[in-house]
């Protein structure tokens, strides 16, 4: 079990390190008023303490994908636990604080308003269509598998439809709610039960010295299929996620000083690390098993292995405690997913939401069209889901870049993985079925060429905007 205890050790490490680093890279101001007070309404904007919005951070972002992408990416192998701490140091941990502290420096604003400030106009009406859409799918999706997780576990006690009608209720009052109210009461009770949950599946693992293989950088996949870009788009929550791009934005709105931004924004990444590479090494656990892991992942599904895991590992009574805390992952992010369109939307059109009847305006829409998804069958929307949401991370990198190269920062900490993720997501749409089904290797050419073009677009766009009044403006500031 090195390469798993490693992997722990590199995520704590680094936090301690890279984290710091980056804060410094860039530069805290506790002076500065953060949103929540500067426009605070008692609704979206208002300040909350550091360990609530810790634990909500971490119950947004996390949802099952920490969970259920590790457990599919694991059929990689041992290679899968290098994404996962590499990917959540040097790339998802930048991602998400650069996102939400530069979200508190420009008020609280969401991905498509960063990105119209950073990245140009055109850039941000095309965001903001992204972000509401992929919003829109993983809150009715997660209504869906919240509503089919609890009629699995009850044995169909209570019927699926009552269910759904249940959780829509829930989220059509949290999204409306201020967020101190529903959210931040529940939420910080359901992150602590969640790592509490993968602490005791991780001793549970070490002390039964479940049959983890160790590294190797050979491609495991019963199917061989390439490692990149796939294993990057099969585990991005615990890596790098573009979702949390899209959630960051609403505990920027509650941060009470901006030293607490690490705590909040890259310390719950590594959370969310540390809680895919316990699962990533359950699922490998089964590698030697009398049936195989992809067997198992054809039959049972992966919430079908989350319950044999937990129960293997930790018995009937704390497995079940494991399970329900699975459970409880897809509403919250569902929940907070909802919560984070209506904000957009809101932002798009400059709609104050102090007012019950502008949250009721975009909220009513929203909520009616999760509820026409849940009737058709999007199953070819939902095939594009990763490739959107590692695109949003891209995009999102790209905005952290722009906004240290401006800042005269160092920017290369995020230019690095924006060009990685990038060269992922271009690659992938080329190469794939529901893509332009390329061979391998041509996609791979393409992507390089593409990748570096866009590089050399972005320097030249800097370079022609020396002389702009925006940059002397920011360096009279500076």
């Amino acid at each position: 079990m090195y390469t798993f205890l490693a992997g722990v050790c590199f995520l704590i490490i680094g936090y301690f390190t890279y984290g710091r680093m980056i804060e410094k890279v860039f530069g805290i101001n506790d002076s500065r008023q953060t949103p929540a007070y500067s426009k605070q309404d008692n609704v979206d904007y208002l300040p909350m303490n550091t360990k609530k919005n810790a634990m909500i951070q971490l119950i947004s972002i996390a949802g099952v994908g920490p969970i259920f992408g590790p457990i599919m990416g694991a059929l990689y192998g041992p290679i899968a636990f290098l994404w996962i701490a590499i990917g959540c140091i040097f790339a998802g941990g930048v991602h998400d604080y650069l996102t939400g502290m530069i979200s508190i420096r420009n008020g609280g604003a969401h991905l498509p308003e960063l990105t119209g400030k950073f990245l140009g106009k055109a850039m941000r009406h095309v965001v903001n269509f992204f972000s509401v859409l992929l919003l829109l799918l993983v809150g009715t999706v997660f209504v869906s598998s919240s509503a089919e997780l609890i009629y699995n576990m009850f044995d169909g006690f209570t019927p699926l439809i009552i269910l759904i009608i249940l959780i829509f209720c829930y989220y059509i009052l949290s999204t409306m709610m201020p967020i101190d109210k529903v959210i931040g009461r529940i939420y910080p009770y359901l992150g602590a039960t969640l790592l509490l949950g993968t602490v005791l599946m991780g001793i549970g693992l070490v002390l039964q010295q479940a049959p983890i293989p160790e590294l190797s950088l050979n491609n495991q996949h019963p199917e061989g299929t390439a490692v990149f870009p796939l294993l990057f788009l099969t585990i991005s929550c615990g890596a790098l996620s573009g979702f949390h791009a899209t959630q960051s934005p609403i505990i920027a709105r509650t941060v009470n000083k901006e030293s607490n931004g690490r705590k909040i924004f890259y310390g719950m990444m590594v959370a969310e690390g540390f809680v895919a590479m316990v699962w990533a090494a359950a699922a490998m656990s089964l590698f030697d098993g009398p049936v195989t892991l992809n067997e198992l992942i054809h039959t049972i599904g992966t919430g079908g292995i989350v319950s044999e895991a937990a129960g293997a590992v930790l018995g009937s009574v704390i497995g079940t405690i494991v399970i329900i805390s699975v459970i409880t992952l897809p509403i919250t992010s569902g929940d907070t997913a909802f919560r984070s369109a209506r904000m957009v939307i809101a932002d798009y059109f400059k709609l104050g939401q102090k007012k019950i009847i502008n949250r009721l305006l975009i909220a009513i829409p929203i909520f009616g069209c999760a509820i026409l998804l849940t009737t058709i069958d999007f199953t070819m929307l939902w095939r594009y889901f990763s490739w959107a949401n590692q695109t949003m991370a891209a995009i999102a990198l790209w905005i952290g870049t722009v906004y240290l190269y401006n800042e005269k920062k160092h920017y290369i900490v995020a230019l690095v993985p924006a060009l990685f993720i990038t060269m992922a997501v271009i690659t992938y749409i080329l190469t794939a079925p529901i893509g332009f089904g390329l061979p391998i290797h041509t996609s791979y050419l393409m992507s390089s060429i593409l990748t570096v073009g866009i590089l050399s677009l972005f320097y030249l766009k800097r370079s022609a905007a020396v002389g702009h009044p925006f940059n002397k403006n920011l360096e009279k500031s500076s």
